[in-house]
């Protein structure tokens, strides 16, 4: 069920799907003008607020979406309470089952997020009117599926430090690949997760990742601040501690 606190909102980034600027690396790329007008035609904007709960583990949802901004962290508590996050979605990627009226997961907004909405049975009829739409979403389960195989090596097989580092990398590289300069110099990096729920999504304990992150600060690698900041005060040396390939791997 989706929360009450939930609002619509007009659409802030496109008055056309043709222009929306997510459309190269969403559902939508492999979709002509026309395909998108009729797309168009079932579309709505959603936001939420940090923190927010977008639906629960077991809700039935009635809708499902690509992310326009933000990020949105999928979780599944266990029967003794502890949370385990097991995906975090960005910019493009999609939220929801058009096939499935149950949700198996929890999303929660990690930070502002919007959405790009469409209720789910009007979309599943669009999915087998246009190929080019189930092009696109299997294109996007493909990269889940990928994804979740290097991350269940990553939990299964990496050290904590190794865990701490590559975590820190996945936000490093995207500020990297907007600015390249900053690959030589001092990076803030302004995280959605505290201390703790960085350990849920590693599998690690607080106490743990606190650790961790004094160490890599004793070897002069990064700077933490607060509960969420941290600055990289070596981009190439924390590359190096997370135990994947020189070019960063999978994290890319």
């Amino acid at each position: 069920m989706v929360t009450a606190t939930a609002r619509n909102s007009g659409c802030h980034a496109q008055a056309s799907c043709l222009t929306c600027s997510e459309r190269s690396r969403s559902i939508c790329a492999y979709t002509g003008p026309e395909e998108l007008r009729q797309l168009e035609a079932i579309r709505f904007f959603r936001s939420y607020e940090p923190r927010q709960t977008i639906f629960m583990d077991g809700d039935p949802v009635d809708f499902v979406g690509t992310v326009l901004s933000g990020m949105v962290s999928l979780t599944k508590i266990m029967p003794d309470g502890r949370t385990q996050m097991v995906a975090m979605l960005r910019q493009g990627n999609f939220l929801g089952h058009p096939y499935r009226a149950q949700t198996s997961y929890n999303a929660v907004a990690s930070t502002p997020v919007v959405m790009c909405g469409f209720r789910r049975e009007p979309f599943e009829k669009l999915l087998r009117k246009i190929p080019g739409l189930g092009q696109g979403l299997l294109e996007q389960s493909s990269k889940e599926l990928d994804a979740a195989r290097e991350w269940m090596l990553l939990l299964g097989r990496k050290t904590a430090r190794e865990k701490v580092a590559s975590f820190l990398i996945i936000f490093a590289r995207e500020k990297v690949a907007q600015h390249p300069s900053l690959m030589q110099k001092r990076m803030h990096l302004d995280m959605p997760y505290t201390r703790a729920e960085m350990g849920d999504y590693l599998g690690l304990s607080l106490e743990t990742v606190s650790r961790q992150l004094s160490a890599l600060k004793n070897d002069g690698i990064v700077d933490p601040d607060g509960k969420r900041g941290v600055t990289v005060l070596n981009y190439a040396a924390l590359l190096s501690e997370t135990g994947d390939d020189a070019d960063g791997g999978w994290l890319a």
